[in-house]
């Protein structure tokens, strides 16, 4: 014989009835939230160099373009426009005991800083700098039309990381065309370079600040285009550059020539030189 429901239980089994999904509701275990994937917070950290990047180029393409209009003609500085800058443990071509320095202002996507690179530097290369008489800084100025020139100055940073900036230099200017994948992959293997190295340096921002200090000094100088050079001198350290002449384009070796051989003979003239530190 059946047996029958208490009157209490059976009033209770009709209400669950009454109610679809109660019975699975209870039974099923609560849903956890989902894990994070696991490259997400690689994902975050990547948004947010972007984002940092982004900021520093609108900074930066904000002071180019309060720049004046490109000026081809040599400008000279009066004598009270002295240009005082800090070299200091920039990297440099030539001797460290030179006292008169060129600083070039450059940019890697420039026509007019290739044809300087590829038919006046090594002029005054072989003439001055491999002698011993002048002593060459270089400091990046990537135009904003030059959508290339800021990924070219990193890869040749993350070149000097390794010493080959100087060559890095000459085959940058050589063929200035836009890279790709194979062809950076090229470019290191000619510079005898750590692949993995460079490449990790390549991707990363690593010398984003300083090429921006760079720019943004020469906006402040107010320098109308590249290539710009200031020819001056060495104080004693070597740490600090007095420059009193201001080339703008650069075309030809006779654009520096009166200016260094002055230069040199009024150095030479002074009390001492020549003679070792003491």
């Amino acid at each position: 014989m059946p047996r029958r429901l208490s009157p209490g239980l059976a009033a209770l089994l009709a209400f669950a009835a009454q109610v679809p999904g109660l019975q699975a509701q209870q039974a099923a275990p609560p849903r956890r939230k989902p894990a994070a994937p696991p490259l997400q917070s690689q994902i975050d950290a990547l948004r947010e160099g972007q984002e940092k990047l982004q900021r520093d180029l609108d900074e930066l393409k904000a002071l180019l373009k309060a720049q004046p209009a490109r000026m081809e003609s040599p400008a000279i500085p009066k004598p009270q426009d002295l240009i005082t800058l800090n070299v200091g443990g920039e990297p440099f071509k030539g001797s460290a005991l030179a006292r008169v320095a060129i600083l070039e202002y450059s940019d890697f996507d420039c026509s007019y800083c290739a044809k300087y690179a590829t038919e006046v530097y090594p002029l005054l290369d072989h003439l001055y700098i491999q002698g011993g008489k002048v002593k060459y800084f270089f400091r990046d100025m990537p135009g904003q039309d030059h959508l290339n020139a800021l990924f070219k100055a990193r890869v040749a940073r993350c070149a000097g990381d390794q010493d080959r900036f100087w060559e890095a230099h000459d085959l940058l200017f050589k063929d200035q065309r836009p890279f790709d994948a194979p062809g950076l992959a090229r470019f290191a293997e000619s510079l005898g370079l750590d692949g993995a190295q460079f490449n990790a340096c390549v991707a990363s921002d690593r010398h984003l600040d300083a090429i921006n200090r760079s720019a943004m000094g020469a906006a402040r100088l107010r320098l109308r285009g590249t290539p710009a050079f200031l020819i001056g001198m060495l104080s004693e350290d070597g740490t600090i550059l007095r420059a009193t002449r201001v080339i703008m384009g650069g075309d030809s070796l006779d654009a520096f020539r009166t200016v260094l051989d002055d230069m040199l003979k009024a150095d030479a003239s002074k009390p001492g030189a020549g003679q070792p530190a003491s």
